[in-house]
């Protein structure tokens, strides 16, 4: 067993004892980096029923309720951090649902991932918030989805919520997200076709893959110096 698959069952337990949630807290701040969310959170209004951000703690779930956020949407994959249970609980005395919709920063979406966003875009309870880590990639994936599938916008409208205002670097390998959006423009949009509908018919995600090429020096920044999950 690894390292992080203890780690993952261990967070996926409720925190119990002072010294576990002393080690979540040491986990979300250390580990998973969040020191320097502290500083900046990289939250952003979407729409009037929708915000996307970095990862939440606990003081930025209260945060949301004020606001009256209903539902917390996580794009993450994994629990291996202390942050999740942390967020749990929150949710959990706050009122708030928690929905996970995992997504990845370095590859496209799979169809199964777009039509189990549909769903949830379709189905949760309004306003909410979606985060990633840092709030930058699968943030800016999430919203894009939410522009297409929620708010029937362009394809235009979509990519703008991939940008470096957000952290998001399109020369790098999260840039296939960018590929992947204007692949939908080129060849479904172009042609009056909707994205739902270009997904089941004409998205080929392989190909997808094949084709993109990101830059070396940008992948050291987003991989090594920024540690980009």
């Amino acid at each position: 067993m690894t390292n992080e698959d203890r780690d993952l069952g261990r967070w996926e337990r409720p925190l119990k004892s002072a010294p576990e949630r002393y080690a979540a807290w040491a986990s979300t701040l250390v580990k998973d980096h969040g020191v320097f969310r502290l500083i900046y959170r990289n939250r952003h209004q979407v729409s009037e029923e929708l915000w996307r951000s970095s990862q939440p703690i606990p003081s930025d779930i209260r945060w949301a309720r004020r606001k009256g956020v209903r539902t917390i949407i996580s794009l993450r994959h994994s629990s291996n951090f202390g942050a999740w249970p942390l967020m749990k609980e929150t949710c959990e005395r706050k009122g708030l649902a928690l929905v996970n919709l995992p997504l990845f920063s370095r590859e496209p979406p799979t169809h199964q991932a777009v039509r189990y966003a549909k769903h949830v875009f379709d189905t949760i309870e309004y306003p909410a918030l979606l985060h990633c880590k840092s709030g930058a990639d699968r943030a800016g994936m999430g919203s894009a989805l939410y522009v297409l599938l929620r708010q029937g916008g362009t394809a235009d409208e979509a990519i703008r919520q991939l940008n470096w205002r957000f952290g998001h670097f399109s020369f790098a390998k999260t840039g296939i997200l960018d590929a992947f959006l204007r692949r939908y423009k080129e060849d479904g949009e172009a042609k009056g076709i909707s994205f739902v509908d270009w997904i089941e018919t004409g998205y080929d995600r392989a190909a997808l893959f094949e084709e993109f090429r990101s830059n070396y020096w940008a992948d050291v920044l987003t991989d090594k110096l920024l540690r980009r999950e």
